[in-house]
């Protein structure tokens, strides 16, 4: 039986900059972009939640929300600093450490011989270490699985620990939403609704062959965390899996020639970052992403072994032709393929 914790820092960006800032406390705070220059919303303080605001909000649309709103810009150095000291405590319980992003991850420490083997006082001690040493608070889930896991981490969330024994998980689930579950989005939890289907006491009810034909490959999928099961292991990796630029325009872009030249300039910038990337990683994928003045968006991808404007020129007409409308904001990325770079190197003979 596994011994999965999923560690999620509570409001990241929000949380780093109170902690160099007290007197932000208890007021309505939030990182992201500048509310005249189309900016969005990266996160926000619970205050500035009860209003309504929420991260990938308009920034502007925030601010007639919550004319009180402080709105503070990005300082990424500050953030990763706080993230590498967060792994470096992880490193201290486990080895097996999947991150998610720079703020969340999963720990597998099942192998682990800290705090007794007891992976409910690994979390403790985590917790415990974080808000010491990096000053912000962070909300645990303790499971069996990555699932559970998850689920358990937003339960009480802010600073919050929450763990389900193996002989409670049926009563974990018995009240939870379905739209708790990971991959079910307003669409999705809409369309289990109108069968009424509400929690995951219900969704055990239904048939699996009936949810893979109302959802197709996923409706497998939903069946198994629906009953608490999820085989996935954590992935412990060192390697990017996509790397990516973008730009929110002041002005949108009328037509698609328009979209060239910030496409070119997105391409130079993504180079640039790319050359800070472990050089064993290669290049399997790029793709092009796009949202239109009705905050439309699409993204289209093809195989490739290199970044190429002549690709992302192609990727750009592509989506355009989807829509065809003003586009506000335009990005460009890569995807890595790990087995062919990191975990697959070919060994000299000697």
């Amino acid at each position: 039986m596994r011994k999965i914790i999923h560690c999620d820092a509570d409001c990241f960006f929000v949380a780093l900059e109170i902690r160099d800032t007290p007197d932000l406390k208890g007021l309505p705070v939030a990182v992201g972009g500048d509310p005249g220059k189309r900016g969005v919303i990266s996160t926000c303080s619970y205050e500035a939640r009860a209003f309504g605001v929420h991260s990938a909000m308009a920034s502007a649309y925030a601010k007639r929300l919550c004319p009180q709103l402080i709105i503070l810009p990005h300082n990424m150095t500050k953030y990763r600093e706080a993230a590498m000291a967060m792994r470096r405590i992880f490193l201290d319980y486990s080895d097996v450490i999947e991150p998610l992003s720079l703020d969340e991850a999963y720990l597998d420490v099942t192998a682990s011989h800290h705090c007794l083997g007891s992976a409910t006082l690994i979390a403790k001690d985590i917790r415990r270490r974080i808000q010491k040493d990096v000053g912000i608070t962070v909300s645990a889930g303790v499971a069996v699985n990555k699932f559970l896991a998850k689920v358990a981490s937003d339960w009480q969330k802010p600073n919050g620990l929450t763990v389900v024994e193996p002989d409670r998980i049926q009563f974990f689930l018995k009240t939870l939403p379905v739209s708790c579950i990971p991959g079910v989005g307003p669409s999705s939890a809409k369309k289990l609704h109108s069968r009424g289907i509400m929690n995951c006491n219900d969704l055990q009810r239904v048939k699996e062959a009936d949810l893979i034909q109302w959802f197709g490959k996923f409706g497998r999928r939903l069946h198994d965390l629906g009953q608490g099961e999820d085989n996935r292991p954590v992935e412990a990796r060192e390697y990017r899996k996509s790397l990516s630029v973008e730009h929110t325009f002041d002005d949108d872009l009328e037509t698609l020639d328009e979209c060239y030249p910030p496409l070119t300039q997105l391409i130079a910038k993504l180079n640039d970052r790319l050359k800070a990337v472990d050089r064993r990683q290669t290049i399997k994928k790029c793709f092009v992403k796009v949202k239109f003045s009705d905050f439309e968006r699409t993204t289209i991808e093809m195989g490739a072994a290199a970044l190429s404007l002549a690709q992302c020129q192609e990727l750009l007409e592509q989506a355009w032709s989807r829509y065809k409308k003003p586009v506000r904001l335009l990005g460009v990325g890569v995807r890595f393929s790990p087995s062919d770079g990191l975990q697959s190197q070919q060994l000299t003979l000697f």
